[in-house]
């Protein structure tokens, strides 16, 4: 019986189960937009008469997610053990790290699909979606080593390799499982866009695809909440392993992409300028070098001399300028608006968890659902419930991009040391005005590491939205050139995305250092 009530006790469980509760209610009652959202007993039914459908499914989801979970942390730990032992590799390479970070994953899904075969699309769309979040975990644990089992292995003769092997890679595995815990679940929403995308009978993305013109709101909260599950749980694995069997205790800031500080200050003029050309080529040749590998035909398969041809020197440049300008016109105000509009929810959020914990604790259940929900899961619901207007691309964007960036400002409000805090409080000072006189200036650091983190989700979320719901911008641009077999268009539509969230993520960098360099502040790493 105690043991009953302290699983009551549980904030995270109490609240779970409240909110099922009213879940419940408020689908009995038709409360939202006439039956858009289901109750829970409903969903359950339905699943229950879909069982048949979801092994074969849920099989290949899995098993194209796990190869590419697989594929991408074998050469994200590689990456960033060479980054480390050779500096001036991840300075060459930054142009490379940016890219994929940046990429918004639905503009190359078709991309994959026409360049690769059977289940490789899924596998590499699963592989691009962890990479980078471990490479920087990797990087950072690797570079946060205990200097004195260095010396000890360096007084024993040991060399680079010897300290890496044990001292620096013993002591970064808390932050590497950190990296893998984020990872897993963008692996599971890399592998369900590329099925959504096409190429594939089986898969949770192709099971969506077939069910959203059936008119069955329980169906699709089914495949969504299968969907969240499998995310959920390739989450729970990782955070597991970190709590229970090692004990970690180190978090992996959330992907802050920040390349590191130019070490090559005092390296001779030519060979900097080197380095900062072969940065900014190398993600081209690797483009040029990825259609000539696959031997696809150049009609299908275009280059970066192709993208720019079709664009500006072929007969309809001029209306494929048009097309896209107009469909940029779309998406650019509205990515603007919601990654603004998700910057000052958690801003709100992070506020509100030193005011009101309480508040955060119930809050919390429901900000993880939406993060583990796979985006193309996640979309169909949305567009029940609020229809194909403004609204819905909103909503989507803020979803996406609220949580990671309300993690980071809390962490910046926590790491306020607490001899700055006691000094306001010793002069009368209220909380909320310690909060905007000391705690809210000392996060300002990770409140533009939260914004450069928020400009690819925005991207990505709008675009999503734009495919699946409002028929509108580059999001539905790229939709209907699939349609039209317009291959050029299909790949100018992937590289502009790259392009635009590559430049907005360095437009925020540039406003950062400026800005806090004249603060005097530091820089996040």
């Amino acid at each position: 019986m105690a043991s009953d009530r302290s699983i009551w006790r549980s904030p995270a469980l109490r609240n779970t189960l409240i909110l099922l509760v009213l879940w419940e209610v408020v689908g009995q009652l038709k409360l939202v937009a006439g039956g858009a959202l289901p109750p829970i007993s409903d969903i359950l039914i339905r699943l229950w008469a879909d069982r048949a459908d979801y092994p074969g499914h849920v099989a290949a989801t899995v098993w194209s997610s796990t190869l590419g979970f697989l594929v991408g942390n074998v050469l994200a730990i590689v990456a960033g053990i060479l980054f480390v032992l050779f500096p001036r590799l991840q300075r060459l390479a930054r142009g490379v790290n940016i890219a994929v970070f940046a990429l918004p994953a639905i503009a190359i899904a078709p991309i994959l699909v026409l360049t690769l075969q059977g289940i490789a699309p899924r596998v590499v769309l699963a592989a691009l979606g962890v990479y980078f979040v471990t490479m920087t975990a990797t990087v950072v644990g690797l570079s946060q080593y205990d200097t004195r089992s260095a010396d000890v292995v360096r007084a024993y003769g040991g060399g680079n390799w010897m300290v890496m092997k044990l001292a620096r890679l013993r002591g970064a595995i808390p932050d590497i499982l950190g990296g893998l815990r984020i990872a897993a679940p963008n692996a599971v929403l890399g592998a369900i866009l590329a099925e959504f995308g096409g190429g594939g009978r089986w898969g949770l993305g192709t099971y969506l695809l077939g069910s959203l013109g059936r008119g069955e709101p329980a169906r699709l909260w089914g495949i969504g909440l299968m969907a969240t599950l499998i995310a959920g749980l390739s989450y729970a694995i990782f955070a597991l392993i970190s709590a229970r069997v090692l004990g970690a205790t180190r978090s992996v800031t959330l992907n802050t992409a920040l390349p590191p500080g130019d070490g090559d200050a005092d390296a001779p003029l030519a060979l900097r300028l080197a380095l900062t050309i072969g940065a900014a080529a190398l993600p081209f040749v690797l483009w040029w070098a990825f259609i000539r590998l696959t031997g696809v035909p150049e009609m299908i398969a275009k280059t970066p001399w192709g993208v720019i041809d079709y664009l500006f020197l072929a007969d309809a440049s001029g209306v494929a300028r048009a097309k896209l300008g107009a469909a940029l016109m779309q998406t650019l105000p509205i990515t603007a608006l919601g990654m603004v509009a998700g910057l000052g929810f958690a801003f709100l959020l992070a506020i509100s968890s030193r005011m009101m914990p309480g508040f955060i604790r119930a809050f919390m259940p429901i900000a993880l659902v939406t993060q583990t929900m796979p985006l193309v899961a996640l979309t169909p619901l949305l567009v029940l419930m609020l229809g194909r207007g403004i609204s819905v691309t909103l909503w989507i964007t803020i979803s996406v991009t609220f949580f990671p960036a309300f993690v980071l400002l809390v962490q910046g409000i926590q790491r306020v040391p607490q001899s700055v805090l006691d000094l306001p409080r010793a002069y009368g000072a209220s909380a909320w005005k310690e909060l905007r006189m000391v705690s809210i200036p000392a996060a300002l650091p990770y409140l533009f590491a939260a914004t450069r983190l928020t400009v690819p989700r925005a991207l990505l979320g709008v675009m999503i939205a734009e495919w699946l719901a409002t028929g509108t911008g580059l999001g539905n641009l790229l939709n209907q050139s699939r349609g039209y077999l317009d291959y050029g268009m299909i790949w100018t539509v992937a590289s502009v995305s790259v392009l635009l969230s590559v430049a907005f993520y360095y437009i925020v960098l540039m406003v950062e250092r400026r800005t806090l360099t004249r603060l005097g502040m530091q820089v996040v790493e």
